[in-house]
C-alpha cells in the first residue's frame, strides 16, 4: 500500500500535507493523460484558454479554470478521452510589457533579435515555471505533456500560414489609412482594443471667421485645430444657408477651410456647426474618405504634436488644449466653456486614450460577411444562453476590418518582404515557416512584376489575438501523425471555456478564423465564466489595491476550499470574494474527513461482493430508513448528472452538500449508529452497505469540485475494492430509478422532523440528548401508522425513548401528524 492509500490517519484532515502529495500523485501516474492511440473512446477535447504570462496566477485565473476543470474532471468519470491541454500566451504587447518592467530594459534600445531572445529565455524561466506551479496547486486536470505556447516554433508557422492562406482568399489587404493608435504603447490596435471609460472633459464654443462674421464651432478638442480641413453643416440648417459653399478661417491658425454640408452633422448638437479634423474620430475618417478632403496630422506617433500645430510643436495634446484654450480667450475667440462627461476610447492594455494615424497596416476584410457572422453565432451552443447577446452586439456593432499590424518589436512576423522599387508584396512560401524577415531572404531574387532585385522586409508583427484565434489548429497540429489525428482536425473541439471579457476579442475571432479556413465552426460549445469580484463587488485590479493573491488563501483554507467557492455561482455569474465562503468550503472537508472516518470504522468487519452491491436493494432487509436515504441520493445523482450535462455545476455542489450535510450526517448517521454497534448482523448488513454506498457516491459526485480530499478519501478504502489507480477514474454514480420512492421519503421525512422536534425539545428543557424519555406518542390516521411502524425501533433507539405508541393525543403539530413527549 503506497503513501497515497494509507487509511485517514486519527488526526484532523491536514489539507497542507496531503494536497501536495496528491497532486505530486497524479502527475506521477498521468492520471489526466490524454490517450492519443485509443480511437474508440469518445474524445471531448478543450480548447483552453492560454493565459497571459503577467506574472503568478490570480484570482480570475482560478474562479475561470476552477470551473472548467469542474467539467473535465466531469467528463473523464462519464468515461470520455478527454483532451484538456495547456498552453501560454507569450506573444506582443503584454508580453513586452512585462519583460522590459522585469528586466529594466527599454526594447527600443535593443535589435528585435536581442530582445525576442531575451523574451523567451525570461518567460521560459522565471514565470511559466512558477506559473504551471500555481495551476498544478489549485487542482487544474491538465494533461501537462500536452503544452504549447503562442510563440513557439509551431505556433510561428501555424500563424504565419493562416495569414498566407487569408491573403491568397483576398480577405487580407495593406492599405494606408487612418488607424487606432496607443500613443504610450507606440502601436495600431483594433476596434476590439478600445475600452469607453467615462472623462470629464470641457465643451469650448470657439470663434471661426467668415470675413467679419463670426462662426461658433463647438469642440472639446482644440488642440486638433491645426488639422481641420473642413466645416460641416446640415443642409436642412436654415441659419447656415447662406454660408455653404464659402470658406471659413481657422482661429489662432489663421488658414482656410471649405464649409460644406452632410447628413451626419447634427442642428441639435452645439451650434450644430462642427468642425472636420483629420482624424478626432470615426466620423471624421467617414467624410474625409466621402469628401475627397486633404489629410493633415496635428498628432504624431509618438502622442506630441506635429510641426503642423506651430509653436504647440512638441506638446502633449493635453497640454497643448490648455495652451490653445488660454490663447483663444487671449484673442477673444473663445464664447463659451461648459463642463461635459463623455465617453472616450481607451486602449484597454494601458488606458491610454487612443488617436487616429494615418499609415500603412495589414487588414482582415470581414465587414462584409457580418450576416454570416450571425448565422455562425446561431449554431454555437451557449452556456449561459445570455451571453449570445454579447457576441450579436459585437458583429452588429463593427464599423471597421481587423487591424492587424502591429509596431512593437516582439511577436510573431508577417511573412512579407515588399519591392523597393514599385511596393509590390512578396509572401514567404509554406516550406520556409516560420520565417523572419528581418533575418531570412526574400522567396525569390527578383520581384515578380518589375523585376527588381532590392527588398524591404516587412518590420511589423501579427496582432497576438490573431494568433490566439488559432487555438483549436495550435492543439490538434500536436497530434499529427498519432492515432486520433484525424478525428480532431475533421471535427470541431468540444468545448471553450473563457470569461465573458473576451467573447469579442478570442471567441470572435476564433470562430471568423475556423469558417474562413476550415469552413467549420471551432467547437460545440461556449462555456462561459464570469468574473471574481472583491469583496464589494468591485473588479480586482492593482491599481485599486484590491488584490487578492490566491496563493494564500490555498495556504490558509486549501485549494479545494477555493475550488468549493468557484462554484458557488451560476456559471457566467460574477462573484463577490467572500473569506467565509472559504471558511465554509474548509469545514466542509473537515465533515467529510471526519464522516469517512466514521464510516471506515464501522465497515471493518463488512464483507461484500459485487454480486451482492447490485442485488443488496432489492432485499427486504433494507429498512425505512435505508431506502429514505438511497431514494434521496438517487434523487441527488439524477439532478447532479442533468445539471453536469448543461454544465451547471453549481446545482451539483449545492444539492450534494445538501444530502451530506443534513440526510447523511445530521439523520441517517445518528439513525444507524445503534444497528452498527448493538443490531442483528442483517440490519448491521445493510446499514453498512448503505455507509459505503452512500459515501463513495458523495465522494464522486464532489469529485470535480473538491478532487484532492475525495481523491485522499478514495485511497484509503475503495480504491482498492473498485481496483481503480484513481476516483478521477472512477465511473461517474449512475441513477437507478428502482432506487426512487417518493412515498418513503414521505415517510422518511416525517421520521426526521419527529426527530428534530424531540432534540428540539430536549434543548429547551436543558436535557442531554443521551438523555432518556418516558414516551411518544403519536396522532396520525391508520394509514400513516402503518407506514410509520417499520421505524418506531429507529426512532426509539436514537431518540432514548422508553415507549412510542400511537393515541389521540398531539399537543405539536408537524402537518400530517401531531406528537405529544413526556420526560
Amino acid at each position: 500500500m503506497t503513501k497515497t492509500q494509507q487509511k485517514p490517519k486519527k488526526k484532523g484532515y491536514d489539507f497542507t500535507e496531503v494536497e501536495p502529495r496528491i497532486m505530486q500523485f497524479w502527475e506521477k501516474e498521468k492520471i489526466f493523460k490524454f490517450n492519443t492511440t485509443n480511437t474508440e473512446k469518445e474524445i471531448f477535447s478543450f480548447d483552453t484558454p492560454p493565459p497571459t504570462i503577467s506574472g503568478r496566477l490570480h484570482m480570475g485565473h482560478v474562479f475561470g479554470d476552477a470551473q472548467q476543470d469542474f467539467i473535465a474532471r466531469y467528463k473523464r468519470m462519464k468515461g470520455f478521452n478527454v483532451l484538456n491541454p495547456f498552453g501560454t500566451d507569450n506573444n506582443g504587447l503584454p508580453t513586452l510589457k512585462l519583460v522590459e518592467k522585469e528586466k529594466k530594459v527599454n526594447s527600443k534600445d535593443m535589435t528585435r533579435e536581442e530582445f525576442i531572445e531575451l523574451c523567451q529565455k525570461t518567460i521560459k524561466e522565471e514565470f511559466i515555471p512558477q506559473f504551471l506551479n500555481d495551476a498544478k496547486r489549485l487542482g487544474i486536470s491538465a494533461d501537462w505533456d500536452i503544452f504549447y505556447s503562442t510563440i513557439d516554433r509551431r505556433s510561428r508557422r501555424i500563424s504565419q500560414k493562416s495569414f498566407i492562406d487569408l491573403y491568397k482568399m483576398g480577405r487580407e489587404y495593406r492599405t494606408e489609412c487612418p488607424s487606432l493608435w496607443c500613443t504610450k504603447c507606440q502601436t495600431t490596435i483594433a476596434q476590439v482594443e478600445l475600452e469607453d471609460v467615462d472623462k470629464n472633459t470641457i465643451f469650448n464654443d470657439i470663434v471661426f471667421k467668415i470675413g467679419n462674421q463670426d462662426l461658433i464651432i463647438s469642440t472639446t478638442r482644440p488642440e486638433l485645430l491645426p488639422a481641420c480641413v473642413c466645416v460641416f453643416v446640415n443642409k436642412s440648417d436654415k441659419r447656415y444657408k447662406d454660408i455653404i459653399g464659402k470658406k471659413a478661417k481657422v482661429p489662432l491658425f489663421d488658414f482656410e477651410v471649405p464649409i460644406l454640408t452632410d447628413e451626419k452633422a447634427n442642428p441639435e448638437k452645439g451650434s450644430g456647426a462642427v468642425m472636420c479634423c483629420t482624424f478626432g474620430d470615426q466620423t471624421d475618417m467617414e467624410w474625409q474618405k466621402a469628401h475627397n478632403l486633404p489629410i493633415k496630422e496635428a498628432i504624431s506617433i509618438n502622442g506630441r504634436m506635429s510641426s503642423l500645430s506651430g509653436k504647440y510643436e512638441n506638446m502633449k495634446p493635453e497640454e497643448a488644449r490648455k495652451e490653445i484654450i488660454k490663447d483663444l480667450k487671449e484673442n477673444n475667440l473663445l464664447k463659451n466653456q461648459k463642463p461635459l462627461k463623455h465617453a472616450v476610447n481607451v486602449h484597454e492594455r494601458c488606458g491610454t486614450p487612443i488617436e487616429f494615424i494615418h499609415s500603412k497596416q495589414w487588414f482582415i476584410k470581414y465587414l462584409n460577411i457580418k450576416e454570416d457572422m450571425l448565422k455562425w453565432g446561431d449554431k454555437l451552443n451557449w452556456y449561459p444562453k445570455h451571453m449570445k447577446n454579447r457576441y450579436d452586439n459585437w458583429v452588429n456593432g463593427l464599423a471597421w476590418d481587423w487591424c492587424i499590424s502591429r509596431q512593437i518589436p516582439f511577436g510573431i512576423p508577417f511573412p512579407v518582404w515588399y519591392c523597393k522599387k514599385c511596393d509590390e508584396v512578396i509572401v514567404a512560401k509554406e516550406k520556409d515557416l516560420p520565417v523572419d524577415p528581418l533575418v531570412d531572404k526574400p522567396p525569390v531574387d527578383k520581384c515578380p512584376n518589375c523585376n527588381s532585385t532590392e527588398f524591404i522586409p516587412e518590420k511589423d508583427i501579427i496582432n497576438t489575438w490573431a494568433t490566439s484565434s488559432l487555438t483549436p489548429t495550435i492543439v490538434k497540429e500536436l497530434f499529427k501523425g498519432k492515432p486520433c489525428y484525424n478525428e480532431l482536425i475533421n471535427n470541431p473541439m468540444s468545448l471553450r471555456p473563457q470569461g465573458h471579457d473576451i467573447i469579442s476579442f478570442w471567441l470572435f475571432n476564433t470562430v471568423v478564423k475556423s469558417k474562413l479556413h476550415f469552413n467549420m465552426l471551432p467547437w460545440n460549445d461556449c462555456f462561459i465564466n464570469g468574473w471574481m469580484l472583491d469583496p464589494k463587488g468591485k473588479k480586482m485590479s492593482k491599481s485599486k489595491g484590491n488584490i487578492i493573491e490566491p496563493q494564500g488563501m490555498i495556504d490558509k483554507y486549501s485549494a479545494d476550499s477555493l475550488r468549493f467557492m468557484a462554484a458557488g455561482c451560476k456559471l457566467g455569474d460574477d462573484l463577490a470574494f467572500q473569506e467565509k465562503d472559504l471558511v465554509t468550503g474548509h469545514k466542509f472537508c473537515n465533515k467529510l474527513w471526519n464522516a469517512s472516518k466514521f464510516v471506515f470504522m464501522n465497515l471493518e468487519d463488512y464483507k461484500k461482493t459485487e454480486k451482492e452491491e447490485q442485488t443488496l436493494h432489492k432485499k427486504p432487509d433494507l429498512s425505512l430508513m435505508d431506502k429514505w436515504l438511497l431514494s434521496k441520493l438517487n434523487r441527488t445523482i439524477k439532478i447532479s448528472t442533468e445539471a453536469y450535462e448543461e454544465h451547471n455545476f453549481m446545482r451539483n455542489k449545492m444539492d450534494t452538500e445538501k444530502f451530506f450535510w443534513q440526510s447523511f450526517c445530521d439523520n441517517y448517521l445518528e439513525i444507524v449508529k445503534h444497528k452498527l454497534y448493538n443490531a442483528e448482523a442483517k440490519e448491521k448488513e445493510s446499514a453498512q452497505y448503505c455507509l459505503s454506498y452512500s459515501l463513495l457516491t458523495v465522494l464522486k459526485l464532489m469529485a470535480p469540485v473538491m478532487p484532492h480530499i475525495t481523491e485522499e478519501i478514495y485511497q484509503s478504502y475503495f480504491a482498492k475494492n473498485e481496483q481503480l489507480k484513481s476516483i478521477h477514474l472512477s465511473p461517474w454514480p449512475k441513477f437507478d430509478k428502482k432506487l426512487i420512492d417518493e412515498d418513503i421519503e414521505k415517510t422518511g421525512d416525517l421520521i426526521i422532523n419527529i426527530i428534530s422536534e424531540v432534540r428540539k425539545f430536549k434543548s429547551q428543557n436543558q436535557l442531554s440528548l443521551k438523555e432518556e424519555l418516558s414516551l411518544l406518542e403519536i396522532k396520525a390516521d391508520k394509514e400513516l401508522q402503518e407506514k410509520l411502524k417499520p421505524a418506531l425501533e429507529d426512532l426509539k433507539n436514537t431518540l432514548k425513548l422508553k415507549e412510542i405508541k400511537f393515541s389521540d393525543k398531539g399537543t405539536i403539530d408537524l402537518g400530517e401528524l401531531k406528537i405529544s413527549i413526556k420526560k
